[in-house]
């Protein structure tokens, strides 16, 4: 069950493709191909290749940008009824577990020649708060926060 009391949103990423830029790519570097994508996912269409690989980007960005993570180690799968969902393993999974991460939330779309996604990593933040306890603030609300002058 997601949600439970005293998980928090521990990152937050999107991004977009412009499917015919990665079609391209691929295109002029076959073996591109196997190092962007997971061995089930390979052989989709390019609509569903751009969008799975908006959705890697994005869980790098909710991961915070962490070097070394390989694109493969993230995997979009089908779900019941065709809902994607996330299967990460290896360097993404190391990355996610050190963040607290226990839940992913995928969307994907892809439209007038452009895929995007979204994913939302959901977990207990490392040092969070017992669940009802004043949450820390942490480092990227006091920059949110701050008038740019350091506080």
């Amino acid at each position: 069950m997601h949600g439970r009391l005293g998980d928090v949103i521990v990152g937050v990423g999107i991004d977009v493709v412009d499917i015919a830029r990665l079609e391209a790519a691929l295109v002029r570097t076959p073996a591109l191909a196997q190092r962007l994508f997971a061995e089930g996912e390979r052989g989709l269409s390019m609509q569903s290749l751009a969008a799975r690989f908006a959705a890697k980007e994005a869980v790098a960005k909710a991961l915070g940008g962490p070097r070394g993570l390989r694109w493969t180690d993230a995997e979009v799968v089908r779900g019941d009824g065709g809902r994607p969902l996330l299967r990460v393993h290896g360097t993404v999974a190391d990355a996610a577990n050190r963040l607290g991460v226990r839940h992913w939330h995928l969307s994907l779309s892809h439209d007038a020649g452009i895929a995007t996604a979204v994913v939302l990593a959901e977990g207990t933040a490392p040092g969070a708060a017992a669940p009802g306890a004043a949450a820390p603030e942490s480092a990227v609300a006091k920059e949110l926060l701050s008038d740019g002058q350091g506080g």
